[in-house]
Parts: C-alpha cells; sequence; structure tokens
C-alpha cells in the first residue's frame, strides 16, 4: 500500500473542501437564480394584471371626459389642477323643445332610451367635428370649440355651426322616428344657440373634485339665444356671424334684449 505524505494529503483535502465549497455555491446560486426568476415573472404577471385593471379604468373613465380633455390629461400635457386661461372661443348650447311635458308624461324606460338615442346621434355628430362637449344637462348640450385644441377662431365658429345644422338635419328623421315608436303626438324639435367670444376655460371645483368647463359673459350669452332661438332653428350672435358670414348663408334675426345684459345684440338665424 502507497503511503501519502502529509503535506500531499493535506492539500488533497483542501481541494476536495474547495471542491464541496464550490458545488455548493453553485447550488445556492442556482436556487437564489431561481427564486429571482420566480419573483420576477411573479412581478411581471402582477404588473400586467394592474396595467389592464388601469386600461379598463381608464376607458370607462374616458366616457365622463370629452375625447380631446382625456387624451390632454393622460398624456401629461394638461394637469389636473385648478388653473384656467383667457381664450377665444365659440360656445353651442341646444335644448329638446317641451321635452319636461314629455317627460312628466311617459315612463322612465322609453323616456330613458329615446333621451340616449337623441344624445348619442348629438355626440357622435359633436365629436366628429372635433367639439369639446362640456356637460350634458338633461335633454340640454353644452358644447365648445377653442379649447383644448383650436384650429383658428373662424375654423372653429365655422364647426361650430355646421355641427348645428347637421344636428338639426339628423333632428328631423330622428323625430320621425320617435312618432313611430314612442307614440308621440307631436315632433320634437330643437333649439340651439351659438356665440362667440373671450371666455375663461380650465378646471373649477375643489381639491377633490373638480370640473373642467367655461365660464364668461359670451357662455351666458349662449344660453340665451338658445331661450330665444326659433324652434328647429340655430340663433347665432353678431360676433360668430362675423366670423362665418362668408361660407355660411344666414338671415338677421333681429335685434334682441337679453336678460342679464344692458344693451341689445344683433342676431342670426342660420338658414339650412
Amino acid at each position: 500500500m502507497v503511503e501519502i505524505p502529509d503535506d500531499e494529503l493535506k492539500s488533497l483535502k483542501r481541494q476536495l473542501m474547495k471542491l464541496k465549497l464550490e458545488s455548493k455555491l453553485r447550488s445556492n446560486m442556482s436556487r437564489e437564480l431561481d427564486r429571482q426568476k420566480s419573483i420576477a415573472e411573479k412581478a411581471e404577471l402582477l404588473a400586467k394584471e394592474k396595467s389592464e385593471e388601469i386600461e379598463a379604468i381608464a376607458n370607462q373613465l374616458s366616457k365622463y371626459l370629452s375625447p380631446q380633455l382625456y387624451d390632454s390629461i393622460f398624456s401629461g400635457k394638461k394637469e389636473v389642477v385648478i388653473t384656467s386661461e383667457k381664450k377665444f372661443l365659440t360656445i353651442f348650447f341646444s335644448d329638446l323643445v317641451s321635452f319636461t311635458n314629455i317627460s312628466d308624461t311617459m315612463d322612465s324606460v322609453p323616456l330613458t332610451k329615446m333621451l340616449n338615442e337623441y344624445l348619442n346621434k348629438m355626440t357622435d355628430i359633436a365629436l366628429s367635428y372635433g367639439a369639446t362637449i362640456d356637460k350634458y344637462i338633461g335633454d340640454a348640450v353644452m358644447i365648445f370649440f377653442g379649447d383644448p385644441e383650436s384650429k383658428g377662431i373662424e375654423r372653429d365658429a365655422l364647426s361650430c355651426v355646421k355641427m348645428a345644422k347637421d344636428m338639426q338635419s339628423e333632428m328631423k328623421s330622428m323625430s320621425e322616428h320617435w312618432l313611430k315608436n314612442y307614440s308621440l303626438k307631436n315632433p320634437l324639435q330643437i333649439r340651439i344657440g351659438i356665440n362667440s367670444g373671450e371666455c375663461t376655460v380650465g378646471n373649477f371645483g375643489s381639491e377633490r373634485r373638480l370640473d373642467y368647463t367655461v365660464i364668461g359673459s359670451p357662455v351666458n350669452l349662449a344660453s340665451r339665444l338658445e331661450s330665444l332661438a326659433p324652434h328647429s332653428g340655430i340663433l347665432i350672435s353678431d360676433s360668430t356671424y362675423s366670423l362665418i358670414k362668408n361660407k355660411i348663408e344666414c338671415t338677421q334675426f333681429g335685434n334682441i334684449e337679453v336678460k342679464g345684459f344692458k344693451h341689445k345684440f344683433k342676431t342670426f338665424n342660420v338658414n339650412f
């Protein structure tokens, strides 16, 4: 039997221990890598689930905001803070004539269906012209052009009036449909009022709840014009008329007194 010198034996033992240690380290590293991989996979899955959840919430939220405002907020162009600025806008108001009387006599289910049909059609037309839908107030609709995106004050005003004409045309066919399907005694009509001027637009409210809207005397005048407009008519102010007179045919409606204003206003009825 060959006897191994002590020095060589000690060296072999050290090498053996080193190999065992390296093997153990490799094994531990492999387990750690597997653990880290598992954590990363779980984190990726969780992130995907959260992303899908956020996307679903964002899609729901988009129904409560105009597309332009929604895009501005989610792209980071606009901050969700209390702020405002002066801008030249064209403001639109519309209202269904005598709808309150109908709502008092019609059952809630057909009433809701009819109103939603109307608002869906008007919304589709408004968005096709790039309008910012401010709010629905029952059957009334408030819309403006010029913020958060503008094509220039003349093109904004022209888009608004063209939109109004399309809405009145669509209303005629909708009214015929309603007469047949909702047992209405008379066809429904809408009044539209439009005005252009410098307004304050932005976020108003509290830190807990904000409303993106527009305020100022031009807004009040547009609302008053709507209430004074002929049934199935589009009544515009002299300010709006001056911006679209070379593109849209109008008839002078007359000088009218408007509650809340000291002087009379020259107005025009849009021909269509």
